[in-house]
């Protein structure tokens, strides 16, 4: 016994070392001594999260001692919050209370952001702009070819965000032409797509929710943004539950854990339960094993399992769209979900049946006959999706081979399919199973 705990132990001290080994301290790195120094005067109080490199992770905020539910593990002054409070009292402040019609927030910190970045060592906010991402990997940033391999509905989201930053962009030009005189540069060459783009995202990946009141200067969008420098190097983990919020009493954002965390690990906290293509989408990465992951299934793809002589199909689709039945039709970790078994039930009557429709809808048994085609055709679709997965995946490692595509941008399309890849798999062995259990 003695000698099996001894190993335990060894084990579990190479496991700790391991861990320590695959995280490297940053805190000694020039901008983040000047970034600390910077909060400090800000009125910042030193804690015990480090900026560190993580092997799986990368760049993230590790804590020196074991920290237990219920820490207060950041708490960030409100001098050192970037909102549009902070804009208005630079000298954009005079040009945006009189522009008309009004910007939005967000045009604001984008606005700044771009101004502060320009500005070089002269701006205030150089030691937070300088451990700022140079450049982003959502999908706003890809390259059209890039954005074609991505799964519906995710591909047309991403469609729509790029003409929308694209549009904010052509909105705000005569807005930006208006600052010249504070500038001895071209505003041309200071607020370009490029710019605004890095503004853009800096704001969309980064800023924590903080409600202002509504200001006359500004357009009737909600100001809800702040950006929370050194407090934004904490990571996402779907595991993990947090309490986050401005506290108007200390006149910080603060966030409380409610789980512990070990000394030198990782500490993460969640940005919501989002799946990979939202995490995609909103903040360029992908979770592996992200349990609020799914495979969304499209009703064309429902509709190549069904004969089109089927008389009473249309009535059927007609019910399914007016019970909104088909959107948000997924596999996931648990196998098909319940949505997508409905919807399969109705398509799956019998003439003789199609008068059960509101039952079927409810989820009850309409026949045995309807239940096993109801599984046959969802695991037909199930490997169907496994087969064009696994098509888009080899096309991703054909295009990695050619130097010219970006390899960081692919990689994150493979990851997103692979996760797919796994699901679907899980989702064909339990539907194997179930199929089993019906026979």
């Amino acid at each position: 016994m003695r000698k099996s705990r001894g190993r335990t132990g060894r084990r579990r001290r190479r496991k700790h070392l391991q861990s320590f080994m695959d995280t490297v301290n940053c805190s000694h790195k020039l901008e983040y001594i000047k970034l600390k120094k910077w909060l400090k005067d800000r009125g910042f109080k030193d804690n015990s999260l480090r900026p560190a490199e993580f092997w799986d992770t990368g760049r993230g905020l590790m804590t020196t001692k074991a920290l237990q539910a219920g820490d207060l593990i950041i708490s960030l002054p409100e001098k050192c919050l970037l909102t549009t409070g902070t804009v208005l009292s630079s000298c954009l402040g005079e040009y945006i209370k009189k522009w008309k019609p009004p910007v939005s927030p967000l045009v604001a910190l984008c606005t700044f952001l771009m101004a502060e970045k320009h500005a070089g060592e002269k701006s205030l906010w150089k030691p937070y702009l300088d451990v700022l991402p140079q450049t982003y990997t959502c999908p706003v940033c890809w390259e059209h070819n890039v954005v074609t391999l991505l799964p519906e509905p995710l591909r047309k989201k991403a469609q729509e965000q790029k003409t929308e930053v694209h549009d904010l962009y052509m909105s705000s030009k005569a807005f930006f032409s208006s600052l010249q005189p504070l500038f001895a540069e071209n505003t041309g060459s200071i607020f370009n797509y490029s710019a605004l783009e890095w503004a853009w995202c800096t704001i969309n990946t980064r800023t924590v929710y903080m409600k202002h009141s509504q200001r006359d200067c500004f357009s009737l969008e909600p100001d809800i943004y702040a950006l929370a420098p050194y407090l934004d190097l904490l990571n996402h983990s779907p595991d993990i539950q947090v309490k986050a919020a401005y506290n108007e009493q200390t006149r910080s954002y603060e966030i409380w854990i409610n789980s512990q965390c070990k000394k030198y690990e990782e500490v993460f906290i969640c940005y919501g339960p989002h799946d990979n293509q939202q995490l995609l989408l909103e903040y360029g990465f992908v979770a592996m094993n992200n349990p609020h992951s799914s495979v969304h299934v499209s009703p064309d793809t429902l509709l190549k399992y069904f004969p089109p002589l089927d008389k009473q199909r249309n009535a059927k689709l007609s019910i399914l769209k007016d019970h909104n039945f088909l959107e948000n039709l997924t596999f996931g970790w648990d196998g098909p979900s319940w949505r997508l078994l409905t919807a399969l039930k109705v398509l799956s009557l019998a003439a003789d049946e199609f008068t059960c429709w509101r039952r079927a809808l409810l989820g009850d048994t309409i026949s045995a006959r309807n239940e096993q085609q109801t599984l046959n055709i969802t695991g037909k679709i199930c490997h169907f999706l496994i087969e064009e997965t696994q098509h888009v995946l080899l096309q991703i490692s054909q295009m990695k081979r050619n130097s010219e595509n970006p390899r960081n941008h692919l990689a994150l399309v493979e990851a997103l399919y692979l996760e797919d890849l796994k699901i679907l798999q899980k989702s064909a062995e339990i539907l194997s199973n179930l199929n089993m259990a019906a026979t």
